[in-house]
């Protein structure tokens, strides 16, 4: 076989090395696309089956429908979260267990792990290893969503504990909650009585008082 001229020789080594790294590009790109996938499993270990599992983008207001629907994810039991890269790594992870009590993981890189276990002790497992800093939050938890099942928008939502004496700010700000839609309201751990105040859109202003909200996980209006 006769050698190839030196004319032709340089191009076909510079289509050669063209190649070689599209490969290299495309093998290094791979491991980091699956890093940006937020999926994961979540695993439940807490001795009782779950009956609503919610994920949300941290920067979301808004829980979202339960994934569960009519199901349950008994104990010991897996359930795979598919989720869009589009919605980003940080998600919020909200589980209500059959007897009524919520438990929750704030700002989870989802990207990083395979499973997320609830239960007691239980924490995201990366390669094996449960991330510090990410168990379960304590039992005592006031967080709640408010619930629009009213047919007006609400242009309102205040929460404050019953130890103090004022409103605070309102927690929609420039948004507003339209029929259907809920709010994620977040308070410090083991603060459980609070008042809430709502004003609809025409101004009507409704309350609640002395809300027992670590023993809820929806509260409805009106």
């Amino acid at each position: 076989m006769r050698p190839l001229p030196p004319r032709l020789l340089a191009p076909r080594l510079a289509q050669m090395l063209g190649s070689l790294l599209l490969l290299c590009a495309a093998a290094m790109a791979s491991p980091a696309q699956a890093q940006r996938d937020p999926s994961f499993n979540l695993v439940n270990r807490s001795g009782q089956p779950i009956r609503e599992i919610y994920v949300s983008p941290s920067e979301d207001r808004y829980w979202g429908h339960d994934l569960l629907e009519a199901d349950l994810l008994p104990d010991g039991g897996s359930f795979p979260l598919r989720i869009a890269p589009a919605a980003g790594c940080l998600q919020d992870v909200r589980v209500v267990y059959l007897d009524g009590q919520p438990e929750e993981r704030r700002r989870q890189d989802t990207c990083r792990i395979v499973q997320m276990v609830f239960g007691s002790g239980a924490g995201p497992v990366t390669g094996g290893r449960t991330r510090p800093g990410a168990g379960p939050q304590a039992s005592a938890n006031p967080s709640f969503n408010l619930v629009n099942h009213g047919s007006a928008v609400i242009r309102e939502v205040y929460v404050s504990s019953v130890r103090t004496d004022n409103w605070g700010e309102d927690r929609l700000g420039q948004q507003v909650l339209p029929p259907g839609r809920h709010l994620v309201v977040r308070l410090p751990s083991g603060d459980c009585v609070n008042d809430v105040r709502i004003v609809w859109m025409d101004g009507r202003g409704e309350e609640r008082r002395r809300i027992d909200t670590c023993g809820l996980v929806n509260l409805v209006f009106p």
